[in-house]
């Protein structure tokens, strides 16, 4: 071999063991009267070459068999004396061990013991484009991530399952891989089901002509009967020529072609009823698909794609949720049949939590119906709307990679994945403070040490971490406090007020609301000894306007069963919002900053005063938008 040809050798060497194995031999056999690949000493192609067959799974298992008796020995002979070059590789090897033992410790354990690695993991992440991704396509992209790229050096591969046009969009695809790149997973290769519709047709063709599957244009609700009761097609004994032909009406859409489906040759009356004559391709004209246009005018079904574009696309482990286990025989009697390579599956339980439902038919509905504002809306389980609430992408792929890849099903209660996220947003959450604005009590402060004139003080915004930074808080004579506060007074008695001192509660007017009160200032006063330690505004300060939005769970059942219907158990009050005054430093927010207000509770920024377009912010003009976090203790209200 030249030395060009071996440097060229860097990049295809990082393939699974069929692709690169000549590329092996070829080194072997260049190695025969060689102790290094060019030259007499180290040089950097056989750094660059080493440290590439080391990093490859598959590469480094098969060398390490020494079937390969020249190439064993220059590998053997390099890590042997050049340890220097090892040191990213044992670092990397360090960390991925590292992980894998971290989230077994944390509850999830990951020896799995996956078949074949030796050869290469290739997994794959396949979502249908007809929604937004939610909570449950998480733990099924990360693990499929997690095996891919950090447990295995391997390879991720996105494919768009969009094989019906019906209820796939653009923008759920464009959605889906944006969600995917905030979650910081970046799959190797993003491919459609649909840049596989000629090899699909071919392999449908090739199902009927061996006798594998037939046309069939029995009614939907006697399909469905006769399915369950065990009963054959009148239809499943067509000829191949009938079926062939039937199958080709269904390609012109024609008016016989799209009375028919076709269906796989299993069984008739298989215990596993998905292995009973399955439906593998169906006729849709009346939708364009958004990437093939009016192309098509049938489909692959899921059951029959997925099995066969894995197989092609050389996914190695497919990572699946539980739901789909009785439809594993049926993936190997497609590979089987057609002869396809093996692919090997792994079940997973997907997430289930308490007062959510995962579907995103009935998400679908709720979007289109107006019960919630978008996708995006804090109270849906999608990324998106569970990011808008206030999870950190740490803390949700924390969350997901403790519960790791077990099959033991379970439904959660959502204080524990929030009370994950607190742990996060806790140390680094700058305090800010609020007033609400209805019936808000105006206090007169007196005493020696009351301001003759306000002022200014720089104060720490985290009383435990200083990196967090600093606020100016202003100090006056008069000062704004909670309705509820007041209410809770006593004439004469100490209270504190936080980031000031202690003061006695004077002239409590009768009235209900309380529109004014007085305090008597005792900053000597022992802030340990006051049961009520309230929160403030100085009048005196350019006030920022706020909205403070809080959640509910969007249904009122803990577990929504097949047969329930979903509009008997939606909660008819989701959301609520109080209008605040919050303190000047608050003016410097902006869209996606985590605060703590005091005595409140924590907050996602929505919107700062700085987000919104021109015209946008309406009669109420600019404010801030503030939406709470969740904290574990309760949960929603």
């Amino acid at each position: 071999m030249k030395i060009d040809d071996i440097k060229a050798l860097e990049k295809v060497l990082a393939g699974d063991f069929r692709s690169i194995e000549p590329h092996l031999q070829a080194l072997d056999k260049h190695l025969i009267l060689r102790t290094y690949l060019d030259g007499y000493t180290l040089s950097e192609v056989d750094t660059k070459i080493w440290q590439v067959l080391r990093s490859n799974r598959a590469a480094f298992s098969f060398i390490k068999r020494g079937n390969l008796v020249n190439l064993t020995r220059w590998f053997n002979f390099i890590e042997d004396n050049y340890p220097e070059i090892q040191e990213e590789i044992k670092a990397r090897d360090a960390a991925a061990k590292a992980k894998v033992a971290a989230a077994s410790k944390a509850g999830g354990s990951y020896n799995l013991a996956l078949q074949d690695t030796d050869k290469g993991v290739v997994t794959r992440f396949l979502p249908e484009p007809s929604g937004y991704l939610h909570i449950g396509h998480a733990k099924a992209a990360l693990l499929s991530d997690y095996f891919a790229h950090i447990a295995y050096n391997g390879q991720l591969r996105l494919r768009l399952d969009d094989t019906n046009p019906s209820k796939e969009k653009q923008e759920y695809q464009d959605a889906i891989i944006e969600d995917l790149a905030m979650m910081g997973i970046r799959p190797d290769s993003v491919t459609y089901t649909s840049d596989y519709f000629d090899y699909l047709y071919e392999m449908c063709i090739r199902l009927i002509k061996e006798g594998h599957a037939y046309a069939d244009d029995t009614d939907q609700e006697t399909m469905r009967d006769e399915r369950f009761k065990g009963i054959a097609s009148k239809r499943r004994d067509r000829s191949v020529e009938e079926n062939l032909r039937i199958f080709e009406e269904m390609k012109k859409g024609s008016e016989e072609g799209l009375r028919h489906c076709i269906r796989a040759k299993i069984s008739v009356d298989n215990p596993n009823k998905a292995m009973r004559d399955p439906v593998i391709y169906r006729c849709n004209v009346e939708t364009p698909h958004h990437r093939t246009g009016t192309k098509w005018k049938m489909y692959p079904t899921y059951d029959f794609a997925c099995p066969i574009v894995d197989s092609y696309e050389g996914v190695t482990h497919a990572m699946r949720s539980t739901e789909y286990t009785d439809r594993n025989p049926q993936y190997q009697w497609f590979q089987d049949t057609l002869k396809l390579r093996k692919v090997y599956i792994w079940d997973f339980a997907r997430m289930n939590f308490i007062k959510t439902f995962l579907s995103k038919r009935k998400l679908a509905k709720l979007v289109d119906t107006g019960r919630v504002w978008g996708w995006d809306d804090p109270r849906m389980p999608t990324i998106r709307g569970i990011r808008r609430r206030g999870m950190t992408i740490n803390s949700l792929r924390d969350f997901i990679l403790k519960q790791g890849p077990s099959r033991n099903i379970v439904t959660m209660d959502w204080t524990t994945f929030w009370a994950n996220n607190k742990k996060e947003i806790d140390p680094i959450a700058p305090r800010y403070t609020a007033v609400l604005q209805k019936d808000v009590v105006k206090v007169t402060v007196t005493g020696a040490e009351a301001p003759a004139e306000p002022y200014k003080s720089e104060k720490p915004l985290h009383p435990k971490n200083k990196n967090v930074g600093t606020k100016q808080v202003v100090y006056a004579s008069e000062i704004l406090i909670d309705q509820a506060d007041a209410k809770s007074f006593k004439d004469g008695e100490e209270i504190t007020l936080m980031s000031w001192g202690n003061a006695f509660v004077r002239n409590i007017p009768s009235a209900d609301p309380i529109p004014t009160l007085t305090c008597e200032l005792n900053l000597q006063g022992d802030v340990k000894t006051t049961e009520k330690k309230i929160t403030w505004l100085a009048s005196n300060q350019k006030l920022v306007p706020a909205e403070l939005w809080d959640f509910d769970y969007l249904i009122t059942k803990d577990v929504l069963q097949e047969d329930d219907n979903m509009e008997d158990f939606l909660n008819p009050n989701t959301a609520t919002m109080d209008d605040a005054w919050c303190d000047e430093a608050a003016a410097v927010l902006k869209k996606d900053d985590i605060i703590q207000l005091e005595r409140r509770g924590y907050y996602r920024v929505d919107k700062g005063l700085d987000d919104w377009k021109d015209g946008e912010e309406g009669p109420k003009g600019k404010r801030l938008v503030l939406f709470c976090i969740p904290t574990g203790k309760t949960g929603p209200k």
